[in-house]
């Protein structure tokens, strides 16, 4: 049984993407791996940056199947964060080299797709998969935000991730939003 880990990174910031992907770790009757092989996993938010780096790439190379799906803030904006982060499950899922025979979500929304899946509060402490996820999500996105840091000076995105921080909220009034920053969130909206 292929068992896919599904988690997003993002969808609380004012600026910048949502970030999801979708990992499957290996077959769940595969015993040439030993259980070891993914100690370590945890929710990325209780990781160091380095540790989650490291992480990442050992789930990468070592992992059945993964893939990353990246919804900018144009896109949020036109359809909501919600309806973002569940388009984003569906491309994450849909774009793994195997596919899955169960999909486990972090949180309590289910994508519409046509494997089982199940929504599980707390995966990414939970669940192997789920972690995995959540670690390629964030680190993806902390990526994408150091390179927005530097096509967008000012707002210190590379710091805060578009997480709304005081920092953040004073660059934006001093500054006003950028074209990613997402319009439809309130704080955003405050000073256009």
């Amino acid at each position: 049984m292929l068992i896919a880990g599904v988690d997003e990174a993002g969808r609380g910031a004012l600026a910048g993407p949502v970030v999801v992907a979708a990992v499957i770790l290996h077959r769940q009757h595969d015993q040439t791996l030993a259980s070891d092989t993914w100690a370590g996993l945890a929710d990325s938010k209780q990781l160091t940056a380095r540790r989650r780096e490291q992480l990442a790439l050992v789930i990468m190379a070592q992992s059945l199947a993964w893939q990353i799906s990246v919804i900018g803030s144009e896109q949020i904006d036109a359809i909501n964060i919600l309806q973002a982060t569940l388009l984003g499950m569906r491309r994450a899922v849909a774009g793994l080299a195997n596919r899955p025979d169960l999909v486990l979500v972090d949180g309590n929304q289910l994508p519409e797709i046509d494997v089982a899946c199940q929504a599980i509060v707390g995966g990414d402490a939970s669940e192997p998969a789920i972690s995995a996820a959540s670690i390629l999500a964030k680190t993806h996105r902390d990526r994408l935000m150091c390179e927005l840091d530097r096509r967008h000076p000012g707002y210190d995105f590379a710091r805060h991730k578009g997480y709304p921080t005081q920092a953040h909220k004073q660059a934006l009034i001093e500054l006003g939003p950028c074209v990613i920053h997402r319009r439809s969130y309130a704080p955003v909206r405050a000073v256009l």
